[in-house]
């Protein structure tokens, strides 16, 4: 395949409705095996759900020399509530641009890392090999690589891993972890015309979240993620106007660093929240951080370009990617998130991705696994 399909290639996986839930990414997934496979590449498909499936691919690997690893996920976010001006499954062009949902988060990215490997290979012989780790169920936290991992005890190390998840080409060495929790109570409910009767579980809330507001972290700063964040960023409680509730929760959302444990995290906030808060822990996802003078990012920053002497590098990312579930897997491998994708076009109505930087991706990518630049 060449570098002019990596358009028909990002338009036809836009083509599979994969938007999570329910994801349905099963063919998606066979659909990229069977391209490698005609490649020469040793596929196999991992079951995460029904009708979902996970693709790892390999070509070249031994025992010499360890493999770059590229790394993208299928399913994509729910179309929302605005309409849209283009079809979202189509594929659309226009202005240089390339329509539809996934397109910048993150099939183009997949779509390039497959082309890319596919060519490394018909141009060279890339030192180490190439593993590809295509995953299902990321957009809700992960989910799909942590089961993915969690099936697989070993998968030796590697060079270096990118994840391509939406950065407009600008390599990122680190993005903030995530721990999402869901905080609640419990009271007695009572008509809210005695309420000395109940026991109000919104006021107990209300008290706990006035306490987020003034969190601080003991945290020594990061010198690539900053300080961690904390943000409530829903809540709900009661059934009628009239009663006293007996049920309130709230959501907690923390952005955590290399410096911060999340197990302390939790155990800070159980001990100042007070013991009348439950605790539910949604996603506990690692930040990434790799060493600005690894060697691997010396080859990412030279096949981008990157001057790495400019104010804006080191590059960290405040989102979260399969990169905390994967670099822990390939024992710490320096990770850096590189994508072709428009970050703030992730998510949006009328999402699109350049063309020029869909194409541009590829000999990024490939210049990567061929460690020229």
């Amino acid at each position: 395949m060449s570098l002019e399909n990596v358009i028909s290639l990002t338009q036809k996986l836009i083509a599979f409705n994969t938007i999570n839930p329910p994801g349905n990414e099963k063919e998606s997934a066979k659909f990229i095996g069977n391209i490698l496979s005609t490649n020469g590449f040793y596929v196999e498909y991992v079951s995460f759900e029904k009708n979902r499936l996970h693709v790892l691919a390999e070509k070249g690997v031994s025992n010499n020399e360890l493999p770059v690893v590229l790394s993208g996920h299928l399913d994509t976010v729910p179309l929302g509530a605005n309409e849209w001006s283009v079809h979202p499954f189509n594929g659309d062009i226009k202005d240089g641009k390339l329509f539809g949902r996934g397109t910048t988060d993150m099939k183009g990215g997949v779509a390039a890392i497959v082309l890319a490997a596919i060519q490394a290979f018909n141009e060279g012989k890339p030192k180490g090999g190439v593993k590809l780790v295509i995953t299902s169920g990321e957009e809700l936290g992960c989910q799909g690589a942590q089961q993915l991992v969690a099936s697989r005890k070993k998968w030796g190390g590697a060079k270096g891993l990118i994840i391509a998840e939406p950065t407009a080409n600008i390599p990122a060495t680190g993005h903030k972890g995530g721990l999402y929790i869901s905080v609640s109570a419990t009271g007695v409910t009572a008509h809210s015309s005695m309420p000395e009767l109940g026991d109000n579980a919104i006021y107990k809330v209300a008290r706990a979240i006035s306490k987020i507001e003034k969190f601080q972290f003991n945290a020594e700063n990061d010198e690539l993620l900053g300080q961690p964040t904390i943000n409530v960023g829903r809540m709900s409680g009661g059934i009628n106007i009239n009663s006293v509730p007996d049920y309130a929760e709230f959501t907690i959302d923390v952005r955590s660093t290399s410096k911060v444990n999340h197990s302390e995290i939790i155990e800070q906030l159980k001990r100042e929240l007070g013991n009348e808060m439950n605790f539910e822990i949604l996603v506990d996802l690692k930040a990434v951080s790799t060493n600005e003078n690894n060697p691997f990012v010396d080859v990412v920053y030279r096949a981008c370009n990157t001057n790495r002497d400019s104010n804006e590098f080191p590059k960290a990312l405040p989102y979260l990617t399969d990169g905390s579930v994967l670099q822990s897997a390939f024992k710490g491998v320096p990770t850096i998130i590189l994508g072709p994708g428009e970050p703030q076009m992730a998510h949006q109505t009328d999402e699109f991705i350049f063309i020029d930087k869909l194409k541009q991706s590829v000999e990024i990518y490939k210049n990567i696994i061929l460690e020229r630049g």
